[in-house]
């Protein structure tokens, strides 16, 4: 169905709203030193839901247009905002540890950003298939933000999985960690450092934003478009 200009207006002014208030609760969690992991990474209270709400309101292919958007203006932020020091200028920065070479890098800013938010586009997709909004709205949060946990999965399993026996041998990791070095080695313990490494924030990251979905299906706008 072709949309009025009223409704392109309306959707643009809402989308921009919903990015700023994204951006906003990414950029406060990040001020919050215990909400950060020490190697990138971090809780960030629910902020992804209002880029997974365009995708809800408007489709998914607006949605995935929107999060591409929100993925360059996750790099900004992080640029001028990065906690502890910007994590991309790292990647870029010979002589930082982050440094890998600017191929590796370019790979690295394209999976852990690019991809990882703009997947929450997908938040939308399962809108109508349910009589239930709420349960819509949840499912839909719950694959998006999963599918950027696959990201960063990928992403710390093919660059930074030569971490992961320092990492398991670390004050406070050694009781699970311990563990997992006698099972695991080689790549898969690369990839096992990187599912347990990302899942300390994305897992609860996950269960927080799909909670906050529920609650803001409930809302008459939400409820209106899962008719």
């Amino acid at each position: 169905m072709k949309l009025t200009q009223a409704q392109k207006t309306k959707r643009l002014t809402t989308s921009a709203v919903l990015m700023a208030l994204a951006a906003v609760l990414a950029m406060v969690c990040a001020l919050i030193p215990f909400l950060n992991l020490p190697f990138g990474g971090g809780f960030t209270i629910a902020s992804m839901l209002p880029i997974v709400l365009i995708s809800y309101l408007f489709g998914v292919r607006w949605g995935l247009f929107s999060a591409f958007v929100y993925s360059l203006l996750q790099v900004l932020m992080d640029l001028y905002l990065g906690t502890g020091g910007s994590t991309v200028m790292a990647l870029f920065t010979p002589g930082s540890d982050d440094y890998m070479g600017y191929g590796i890098a370019i790979l690295i800013l394209v999976i852990d950003y690019l991809a990882a938010y703009t997947v929450l586009g997908l938040g939308g997709l399962f809108r109508n298939r349910f009589k239930n909004p709420m349960l819509s709205l949840c499912l839909g949060t719950a694959l998006a933000l999963s599918l950027r946990y696959v990201a960063h999965i990928l992403s710390g399993y093919l660059f930074y999985g030569a971490w992961a026996e320092w990492f398991f041998t670390q004050e406070g990791f050694y009781a699970v960690g311990g563990w997992i070095l006698n099972v695991f080695h080689g790549k898969w313990l690369a990839l096992a450092y990187s599912v347990f490494y990302n899942g300390l924030y994305m897992i609860p990251e996950i269960i927080i934003t799909t909670v906050a979905a529920a609650v803001v299906s409930h809302t008459p706008i939400v409820r209106k478009k899962g008719e």
